[in-house]
């Protein structure tokens, strides 16, 4: 845990979280990621039985506004969400860069050997995305941890709310939040669904 960052729980406030990708790298900068760590959030929540009020999901960190699980702690509940995401994403990694080794039956000398064509068999000539590309993420996706404010009051509710949802413009990626589509900014201002269902107080 950082420093000095205390969790109280069992107190039936709702909890504002913030967590970071490792080294607050752009890790979540494809619409591929994003949209993964949505699917990923709705089957934890679903799991952990606990309430999503609001989100957003940025290049580099996440904040939530949510319930405490039913039979956990928001720390057990995120501590899943993150491995969860982190595995399926590299696994989905993994299988977009095996896909793009395409055979091509060119003979090339020994050691003539792009990069990207590391392990192909002597004689046989193979196309494919870079490996740097594949090796690039770091051996760990998210940072560790997280930071916790307990929300107790409706006032700050809509605080957390504002701050979510204006994240986005504030950081230089849209020019209105309705245009970053990864956020609850479409429930509460729209009234739809977006990505994954809310549940509001």
């Amino acid at each position: 845990m950082p420093a000095g960052l205390m969790r109280f729980y069992g107190k039936g406030d709702l909890h504002f979280v913030t967590f970071s990708c490792y080294q607050r790298s752009h890790l979540l900068n494809t619409v591929e990621a994003r949209n993964l760590f949505v699917e990923e959030l709705e089957k934890v929540r679903d799991q952990m039985q606990f309430r999503l009020i609001g989100y957003v999901v940025m290049t580099n960190h996440v904040h939530l506004l949510m319930s405490e699980p039913l039979r956990n702690t928001p720390s057990i509940a995120l501590h899943k969400l993150k491995l969860s995401f982190s595995r399926n994403f590299r696994r989905r990694r993994r299988a977009d860069y095996s896909k793009s080794c395409v055979y091509t039956p060119t003979a090339k000398s020994p050691g003539s050997y792009t990069k990207g064509e590391l392990g192909a068999p002597p004689n046989m000539g193979y196309s494919s995305l870079p490996l740097a590309e594949f090796d690039a993420l770091p051996r760990a996706f998210w940072q560790a941890r997280f930071y916790d404010f307990n929300v107790y009051s409706r006032g700050k509710v809509i605080e957390k709310l504002n701050y979510m949802h204006a994240n986005p413009v504030v950081r230089g990626l849209v020019k209105h939040p309705k245009d970053w589509p990864w956020s609850s900014w479409s429930f509460y201002e729209k009234n739809e669904p977006g990505l994954i269902r809310i549940d509001p107080e």
